[in-house]
């Protein structure tokens, strides 16, 4: 991974590959002309003044995301400038905001794959500044070549990753400075885990493979870790989780990882989806519908990755992750149309659609998770299609039983920069779901998939435990090309949600 320094030293006497300053669309004040952005003044005077105006040349706008490259003067000790886009400049007196900032350092850092040194002269106003920096270069540098003939050392067309950042304008020896870097190291190399799990094709991580890299994370960051296999999960009637893995080769298991703090009197707890391959089992996903569905597991990989980074970070909160793992596969011993299921509440449920999976192991977990009482309950899922349809491909949907844990949750998103939206449950949709046979349905209306999915996972929540359901579907795996931070593949989305989650939790800022 990328290595960060933070550094005082002026950009033209430092030793780096390349120079990365910001470029803005000016404000009306400056008659909507391109203007360098803060941090790189010094990179400005060197070319006179001018360098807003050599870029316009160059066709640059300023635009988000826009990179431009263009030789540094002859006095600087790097040879290249790259300049990154930041979108409309704030008005005066406003710093740039974070998501900016971590958006031009991400793209930056793409750009820069092969290159091993890059100072990065970008706006820095404070601490906040330097991590959200520090987020974008190690997110936005990431890559996934295990499987490539040349494994880690060649990628993104035979470039290696940049191999380190100096972030100018930070404070070496600031406490506040080094741990708002520490804590973006932390959380960015979780969520590249979360990444490299969504991005492992299925046949390398299947339930076992999966409970196995689990159980060796805990041992390395002092977590406790419980894995319950095949005959753990039928002594415990874990219905709901067994029928989902019954057609696969691959048995199912359910991971807990518990992190604990001596002073923490709080408890937040996790669950993930973690559907290491999704092939729609009986009801068979149509052709064209399955090469991507390794992702189906990124519920549980953010879960995993942020219980890791909670430990990391040293947290004041007792934090435990739920790991629903199964594989769902078409096979003699497959669940089937019509079966009825008993889950591990002891409810049962009438199986009319084998794609409609997601929730069945979420249920299970769900239901242990609640009988430890949390102070708040949080499930993430690639769970419907119909959620993609709503909120389309870089928004996850948010449902919940507590109207001001579902508020706490889209503004924690937003605060770190995932797009999120508050859906409801309406209670009419309910009723789709009633069963002849059995307590419930796992399917009901076909309008409104996702919240019919949000309203059964409801079916599974302990009495007065506030709970909150995020279907990330869209944004769990991006099939499009890079943007921002963000690669194609595997996005690790609402890692960084769960931690801040954490976070606020910790600081008595969650009731």
């Amino acid at each position: 991974m990328t290595a960060l320094t933070l550094s005082t030293s002026a950009a033209p006497g430092l030793r780096a590959d390349a120079i990365v300053v910001g470029v803005a669309k000016g404000s009306a004040s400056t008659s909507g002309d391109l203007v360098v952005a803060p941090g790189a003044e010094a990179v400005d005077d060197a070319y006179d003044g001018k360098l807003a105006g050599v870029l316009e040349t160059l066709g640059a706008s300023g635009a988000e995301g826009e990179v431009t490259k263009l030789p540094a003067p002859a006095d600087f000790k790097a040879p290249l400038v790259v300049a990154v886009g930041l979108g409309e400049e704030p008005e005066e007196g406003t710093a740039y905001d974070t998501e900016t900032l971590r958006k031009a350092a991400g793209v930056a850092a793409r750009a820069l794959a092969g290159t091993k040194k890059a100072a990065f002269a970008l706006p820095v106003a404070d601490a906040d500044a330097i991590a959200a920096l520090g987020e974008g270069v190690l997110l936005g540098a990431y890559s996934f070549d295990v499987y490539k003939e040349n494994g880690d050392a060649e990628s993104k067309n035979g470039k290696a990753p940049l191999a380190e950042a100096a972030l100018l304008g930070g404070k070496p020896r600031d406490k506040e400075y080094k741990a708002a870097l520490e804590r973006a190291v932390a959380v960015s190399e979780e969520l590249n885990r979360a990444r490299d799990l969504v991005n492992t094709p299925p046949n390398d991580l299947d339930p076992a493979a999966f409970a196995a890299l689990a159980r060796t994370a805990a041992e390395e960051h002092g977590l406790k870790v419980q894995v319950l296999d095949e005959k753990a999960l039928v002594k415990g009637g874990y219905g709901g989780i067994l029928g989902v893995g019954g057609g696969s080769a691959s048995t199912p298991r359910l991971v807990k990882l518990s992190y604990t703090h001596p002073d923490a009197d709080k408890h937040l707890a996790l669950v993930g989806k973690g559907i290491t391959y999704d092939s729609g089992g009986i009801s068979l996903k149509p052709a064209g519908h399955n090469e991507t569905m390794k992702c189906d597991m990124a519920g549980a990989a953010a879960v995993f990755a942020a219980v890791v980074a909670a430990a990391r970070l040293g947290l004041e909160v007792n934090v435990t992750g739920w790991l629903a793992l199964a594989e769902n596969m078409p096979s003699g011993s497959a669940v089937r149309p019509g079966d009825v299921l008993r889950m591990y509440s002891g409810k049962t449920v009438e199986v009319l659609n084998t794609d409609a999976e997601g929730r069945l192991v979420l249920a299970d977990a769900l239901w242990a998770a609640s009988a430890e009482e949390p102070d708040a309950l949080v499930d993430v899922a690639t769970l419907t299609g119909a959620m993609m349809v709503a909120l389309g491909n870089r928004t996850f949907g948010i449902m919940a039983n507590d109207d001001e844990l579902r508020a706490a949750v889209h503004e924690t998103a937003e605060e770190v920069g995932e797009p999120a939206w508050q859906m409801p449950l309406p209670e009419h949709l309910r009723k789709g779901m009633d069963s002849p046979t059995a307590d419930i349905a796992n399917v009901g209306e076909r309008m409104g998939g996702g919240l019919v999915a949000g309203l059964f996972l409801r079916e599974f929540i302990g009495d007065g435990i506030a709970w909150a359901h995020l279907d990330i579907a869209g944004p769990a795996f991006n099939e499009q090309g890079p943007f921002g931070y963000t690669p194609k593949g595997g996005t690790g989305t609402a890692v960084r949600t769960l931690v801040r989650l954490a976070e606020r939790m910790a600081a008595d800022e969650l009731d």
